[in-house]
């Protein structure tokens, strides 16, 4: 027998509630002291033990009435440094911090499809693994750090999870849609670091000199024929350098030139060979400029990609409580997100959560200071899962 996931208006209110909770009360990467004590209250509250991985992660266990797998939801919980610019009543309290990507509805969705499961307990079978994760927002420097460090710290054992699912929030999708992607769907990310190295002298003699500004100019042009012309147009591939800093003075001829910049694609092969082509169009520009150019590559988040078959099978089971419209073919994104640190350890499906509402004015871009959602999104999100996650574990098949 099926259970009947059903989020009543009430419960609907109590989602609204803990979400603008949360938006209030933002929290950066590894800061997420009291975001992490707000989740375990929550979750303590319907009985449910939780611990904690990775410092200000939260987990708990909802055990199903019958046998079958260990099926994972996980909920990023962190914050940016953005100020919020909105004007409605339940604005960021923190200066300087909000939850410009959505991680609030994240979080709400999580506890809210907790709420859902210790409901329904008695038709779960094998058990459900809420993963509220800290500094998905951060960058790794010289230790692991957001679901790397949760994977690394055990999270996905004891018990092993099967599958791990996730939502993110979509502001090109419409309020009531729920995209899926059939592969990949946050990039690869890879940062990118040049040092060119000229020759100082007075900018008043530049024939005295090489000028490592002119030289980062001419491989900052050059750069962008490895996109436009070495890699297959068909293969989504960005390298953006978004910082130069050279020289020390208007009327000196600068020494060395610092680019950085971000190198995204969809595909491993895809950014090895933008790897080969950056360092030779860097070094065989600035060399026959008279410069040299040291080109130095830091991986940053693998590429995201779902298990196609488990997606088919979580997107079907969607349609059945949604309807066939609800659930549309989403374009992979370019940008990166830590989830891989799951999704390559276990199949993973992770979901777009349509938020945009243009009668609202609900438009606006994660990571801009505007970003809101149709708070409708959250009942929906919690159904949807609820439902999956159920349906998945009686019928278990190994992806």
């Amino acid at each position: 027998m099926s259970a009947q996931v059903v989020i009543s208006g009430d419960e609907a209110q109590t989602l609204v509630d803990i979400r603008r909770h949360l938006h209030q009360n933002p929290e950066l990467s590894h800061q997420e002291s009291q975001t992490a004590i707000f989740i375990e209250k929550q979750l303590q509250a319907l009985g449910l033990q939780t611990e904690r991985v990775a410092e200000n992660g939260v987990v708990t266990v909802i055990e199903g009435a019958h046998p079958g797998p260990t099926l994972g939801f996980r909920a990023d919980i962190d914050a940016l440094p953005i100020t919020e610019l909105s004007s409605h009543d339940y604005v960021s309290t923190n200066p300087g911090v909000m939850h410009a990507c959505g991680h609030d509805v994240h979080t709400t969705v999580g506890i809210g499809v907790a709420r859902a499961l210790v409901r329904a307990k008695d038709h779960i079978h094998g058990r459900i693994k809420m993963i509220f994760q800290p500094a998905e927002e951060a960058s790794p420097v010289d230790e692991p750090i957001g679901a790397e460090r949760m994977a690394q710290e055990g999270v996905l054992e004891n018990p092993d999870v099967d599958a791990v699912f996730a939502f993110h929030c979509m502001p090109d999708l419409e309020v009531g849609k729920v995209g899926y992607t059939q592969g990949p769907v946050w990039a690869r990310s890879d940062l990118v670091e040049i040092e060119i190295t000229g020759q100082k002298t007075h900018a008043a003699y530049p024939h005295e000199g090489i000028d490592a500004v002119v030289v980062a100019s001419h491989v900052i042009t050059a750069l962008q024929t490895v996109t436009s012309r070495r890699i297959d147009t068909r293969d989504a591939c960005v390298l953006s350098i978004g910082h130069l800093e050279a020289g020390n003075s208007y009327n000196i001829i600068a020494e060395s030139a610092q680019l950085t910049g971000i190198l995204r694609s969809l595909a491993d092969e895809t950014s090895k060979q933008a790897y080969t082509e950056i360092e030779r169009i860097a070094t065989h520009v600035a060399l026959g400029l008279g410069a040299t150019a040291n080109v130095k590559f830091t991986p940053g988040a693998r590429l995201t990609a779902n298990d196609v078959a488990l997606e088919n099978r979580t997107v079907a089971l969607m349609r059945d409580v949604l309807g066939d419209d609800a659930l549309v073919l989403h374009k992979p994104q370019l940008g990166a997100e830590d989830f891989c640190a799951f999704s390559t350890r276990v199949p993973g499906c992770y979901l777009f959560l349509g938020v945009r509402n243009e009668a609202k004015g609900i438009t606006h871009m994660i990571h801009t200071p505007y970003f809101d959602v149709d708070e409708a999104c959250m009942p929906l999100g919690v159904k949807a899962m609820t439902h999956a996650l159920i349906e998945l574990g009686k019928t278990w098949v190994e992806p």
